[in-house]
């Protein structure tokens, strides 16, 4: 029998049994034993009965005395028992498990563990762990004791009593002794051992340190592998870095770099200059200025006379790309947008800017050099590898940016098969956005000081509603939606003013003569959806209003309000919540009005949240630990050291290569 093998080869799991441990998501012998205790229970004090302090969490053993079945009703019943020692007797009640009677017969040796009460002089346990006592050591009670996370049909002690076969199985050690000998971990065999049944709680701290590094390095190594064969295997046009015109190039912009940016396009032009082809993900905040950066390294392809094509997730961020391309970009350099309703018109731009239309686009331009792929989480694996599949015998250059805050922790990890740049610098122009949350009691007074800042300042402003129409849902029931609070607000709240109306289901025609009408000051509020989350450049815009804040998850509501504050002038987010938030819900978007970047906002709501709030429930390809903490950098920079180590010196024993496999990692790629 090996780990590989299901989970029902086990003695003592039928196919009832199986079914149930799928919910677990435990299907091999190797899931079970992976299936690690969530907190321990310390039984270990063995007392005599007549010494057990009420009150108090002991283990006892003795003889049962008598037992017997109390019926309460239907499907009800109590199991009263008496057990003694030499030093007294305790009463011991159980519910619901008549079967107990011919399993406990009188003077069968028990060990039970719980709290002993007192009732007169009479002391009492109810439901306390119990087994036999027989010639195998106890593995229930008068122990530390680790409690499962469980299913209907699945205790924690039906579990124990399982792992305690599977650990009789012979277990390999996978990592290099180097590994194990310079960190001092324990062998995995007895880290399985001392997670599952820990004699003291130095035993399961240690099997964790150890569990949660192979956690961590498994993905690491499988990173670092797929880097290295991209490295091999991709080779590209080199880019010679044309100095005297970029640097002419950037002078002439109308502002200046942060060194932030100045240290990423340094990284990125030296990319560029290799014969194998560049795979970097560029995380920077909204408005950190990622696209400044793509139209420099872009110039750098038009200088070596191949092309660029840039694809972005929606419509209206193609389209924003393509007019700041062209704003800074001198006129000799051929760009072209091409997305659903928009042709391209070039037969041979030297930037081609666009959607998923891209895609299917079977004349795409010839000798591309670079691809340049925007907010990267929103197209598939397959969707990007096939705008990056060329005609020549190169592969083009691959930059993608994303705009989501990534915490270098997790980007180590989940992008670990990446070169990774970041953008934690914000130009000097841009003020952080004042950000508070407000209670429905105060609408009114906001309503009214948005008014004179629109009269007084020209002030612009969004208002955000998680729904585009009312839903029927009892839950969600009570929800404002677009469509419904922007005729109120058009026809009552805001009368005087300008209000558009901005949402998925309208015609991307449409969308842009609005978009175009608030950009040039036509409209005064716009009602929207979280269709504006990306793309949209209104330099006006200086007040959202988002309503329903606690609908949305931290990073998106980081994303709307980056819509605002994009010139000199102060910009305000309020946050609308309903008059009933949880505690945990209002701590959350508290953070908000404390944390203006978004990296160390990510990393706030990894520390208090997990890591499912920055990328989302359906991220594909993303990691879920049982063990290892995102947060921890320290063990995340060792994991990726040791896998890069032993990839670079090709030290990958078979064991190893062999745990990778049964593993099956997945990872979100780049392409």
């Amino acid at each position: 029998m090996n780990l590989s093998d299901p989970v029902n080869r086990l003695t003592g799991v039928g196919q009832t049994y199986t079914k149930k441990l799928e919910r677990l998501n435990i299907k091999t012998i190797a899931d079970l034993l992976r299936h690690y205790p969530t907190y321990y229970q310390d039984f270990s004090r063995v007392s005599k009965i007549g010494l057990a302090e009420p009150e108090s969490n002991v283990t006892i053993q003795g003889k049962v005395e008598k037992i017997s079945n109390q019926y309460r009703g239907w499907r009800k019943s109590l199991q009263k028992a008496i057990i003694n020692d030499k030093t007294g007797q305790v009463q011991v009640t159980w519910f619901n498990q008549p079967f107990l009677i011919n399993s406990l017969k009188k003077a069968t040796k028990i060990s039970l563990s719980g709290k002993i009460t007192s009732f007169g002089s009479l002391k009492t346990m109810t439901n306390p762990e119990f087994e036999v006592i027989s010639a195998t050591p106890t593995i229930h009670t008068g122990r530390i004791v680790g409690i499962y996370s469980e299913t209907r049909g699945i205790s924690s002690k039906w579990l124990r009593a399982r792992i305690r076969v599977a650990l009789k199985l012979p277990i390999k050690e996978f990592l290099p002794k180097r590994i194990l000998t310079k960190e001092g971990f324990l062998g995995y065999q007895e880290a399985l051992n001392k997670i599952h049944f820990p004699q003291k709680k130095t035993d399961y701290l240690s099997a964790q340190k150890r569990l949660a590094f192979d956690e961590l390095f498994l993905p690491q190594l499988n990173a670092q592998i797929k880097k290295t064969a991209w490295q091999k295997n991709k080779l590209a046009f080199v880019i010679k870095p044309k100095n005297r015109e970029l640097k002419r190039f950037i002078s002439l912009l109308p502002f200046k770099l942060t060194s932030a940016q100045e240290q990423v396009t340094a990284e990125i032009l030296a990319d560029l200059n290799q014969k194998t082809a560049m795979n970097r993900l560029l995380c920077g905040d909204v408005g950190s200025g990622k696209t400044i950066i793509a139209i420099i390294a872009s110039y750098a392809i038009y200088h070596n006379r191949l092309r660029t094509l840039v694809m972005a997730p929606t419509e209206i961020l193609a389209k924003q790309h393509y007019q700041t391309f062209r704003q800074f970009l001198p006129p000799k350099v051929k760009i072209d947008l091409q997305t659903k309703s928009q042709k391209k018109r070039l037969t041979n731009p030297d930037i081609l800017i666009g959607t998923h239309a891209l895609l299917f686009n079977k004349q795409l331009p010839k000798n591309i050099g670079l691809a340049v792929i925007d907010e990267q989480h929103r197209f598939g694996v397959k969707q990007r590898s096939s705008l990056i599949r060329n005609n020549s015998q190169f592969f083009p250059h691959v930059l993608t940016m994303t705009a989501t805050p990534i915490p270098r922790s997790v980007a180590l990890v989940l992008h670990g098969n990446l070169e990774l740049s970041f953008l934690d610098e914000m130009p000097q122009n841009r003020k952080p956005v004042k950000t508070w949350l407000i209670p429905n009691k105060k609408r009114a007074d906001a309503y009214f000081w948005i008014k004179k800042q629109i009269n007084k300042n020209q002030a612009q402003v969004f208002i955000i509603y998680p729904l585009i129409e009312k839903s029927n849902q009892e839950m969600m029931k009570n929800i404002r939606a677009a469509k419904a609070e922007y005729k109120k607000l058009k026809e009552n709240t805001f009368a005087n003013f300008s209000v558009g109306l901005i949402h998925g289901r309208i015609k991307p025609d449409q969308k842009d003569k609005i978009v175009n009408s608030f950009a040039k000051g036509e409209i005064d509020i716009l009602v929207a959806t979280s269709i504006v989350e990306v793309g949209l450049d209104i330099p006006g815009a200086t007040i959202m209003i988002i309503e329903g804040a606690n609908r949305f998850g931290l990073a998106q509501l980081h994303q709307l309000r980056g819509r605002i504050g994009r010139n000199d002038q102060p910009a305000y987010c309020f946050l609308f919540t309903p008059n009933k938030i949880d505690q945990k819900g209002y701590r959350r978007l508290k953070i908000l009005e404390k944390t203006s970047l978004g990296v160390e906002l990510a990393k706030l709501d990894l520390e208090e949240r997990g890591p499912g709030e920055i990328f989302g429930t359906a991220q594909h390809g993303f990691l879920k630990f049982k063990l290892a903490s995102l947060a921890d950098y320290h063990l995340v920079e060792k994991t990726q050291k040791w896998a890069e180590e032993l990839v670079k010196n090709n030290q990958l024993t078979p064991s190893l290569k062999k745990r990778l496999k049964e593993d099956k990692i997945s990872q979100v790629e780049p392409n």
